[in-house]
């Protein structure tokens, strides 16, 4: 598995994940909620799997050319 998700990117997934999961684990929300620990979880492992099946990398660091 090979990061492929940005500092940015995975600043907001964590921020938009944890805004859905902590609601619904307080039950002020629905169980849909939970949907939240996706984007949380992208954002902690920093890689997607969608973004692997569409070629996207919004990673910031410079990929070496090989010689």
């Amino acid at each position: 598995m090979k990061a492929n998700v940005g500092t940015i990117d995975r600043t907001f997934r964590i921020l938009a994940g944890a805004a859905l999961v902590v609601p619904a684990a307080s039950g002020s929300i629905g169980p849909w909620g939970y949907l939240g620990a996706v984007p949380l979880l992208t954002g902690l492992f920093k890689y997607c799997p969608a973004y692997s099946l569409l070629g996207i990398d919004t990673c910031s660091l410079k990929k070496e050319a090989v010689s």
